[in-house]
């Protein structure tokens, strides 16, 4: 029989970006000691859990084939995050990464670099996992804090959720933007998105 699902994104989402100072440059965690879960999160993913949602990520990485960070950093990171959240409570019932970007970076690595059937905005993460999870598409959500968030679950056939804090300038999904795909919920933090989601009245 198949189930609600949860696919989250990673970055701005779940975790916060690392900022540094010195440089000036905003850029995503690729160590476990970054990681740095955003407030709201965790009981947000609890609510939604305990409401019956089958939580997974679905995430865009693209630091290896970029050249700024090994696949293995990539990987490292991500498996201390599901751990993270297992010691609090929250399962994590499968993790899918995008390991490609179109045009890559110096030092990228050539395998990972071109066209893919799976980076988001593209629905090829969201699809196979909810084929790998036996997901009600129609039932189930995307959520995240960028507009290709919200253009893959359109894609997939879900319903889409996206997290938008006002005050957090550099990371405003709506900076520069004029034809978005618009969410069918958004709220600043992932704990006030799931009261939303889960206030909705099931069909």
């Amino acid at each position: 029989m198949a189930r609600r699902g949860i696919l989250l994104d990673r970055d701005g989402t779940l975790i916060d970006v690392v900022r540094d100072p010195e440089l000036g440059v905003v850029v995503t965690a690729f160590h476990p000691d970054q990681i740095r879960v955003l407030p709201g999160a965790i009981e947000g993913l609890r609510r939604l859990a305990g409401a019956g949602f089958l939580l997974a990520i679905a995430t865009n990485q693209p630091g290896a084939a970029k050249g700024q960070v090994p696949w293995g950093a990539i990987e490292r990171t991500n498996r201390a995050l599901v751990d993270r959240l297992r010691e609090a409570g929250v399962a994590i019932a499968a993790l899918a990464v995008c390991p490609h970007h179109p045009e890559g970076g110096p030092g990228g690595d050539p395998a990972l670099i071109g066209p893919c059937d799976c980076r988001k905005p593209k629905p090829g993460m969201l699809t196979a996992l909810a084929r790998d999870l036996d997901l009600d598409t129609a039932a189930s959500w995307m959520i995240g804090d960028a507009p290709s968030d919200v253009a893959a679950a359109r894609a997939a056939g879900m319903r889409a959720g996206l997290i938008m804090d006002g005050r957090r300038c550099e990371l405003c999904p709506l900076r520069g933007e004029a034809d978005l795909p618009c969410p069918d919920r958004a709220a600043p933090r992932l704990d006030l998105l799931a009261a939303e989601i889960l206030a909705e009245p099931r069909g």
